[in-house]
């Protein structure tokens, strides 16, 4: 189940990735303008890379201790 996690997290993660790129892209070539959309988008993947760090080291942590225990 843990594999299933971390695939869906990285796929869900790629997309927000490709999703953004897509919009620099149009913003460069001024086909939109996204001054205020790319900044909350900016802030918005920060939040979740925060996030995914703070899970990673959680479950770290945790998966050690339950090792250690079984030792």
């Amino acid at each position: 189940m843990n594999q299933t996690v971390k695939k869906i997290a990285s796929y869900i993660l790629v997309g927000i990735v490709i999703f953004v790129t897509i919009l620099s892209v149009l913003a460069i070539w001024d086909v939109i303008t996204l001054e205020d959309i790319f900044w909350k988008t900016s802030q918005s993947l920060f939040i979740i890379f925060l996030a995914s760090l703070v899970i990673l080291f959680i479950s770290t942590v945790v998966a050690s201790n339950d090792k250690k225990n079984e030792l």
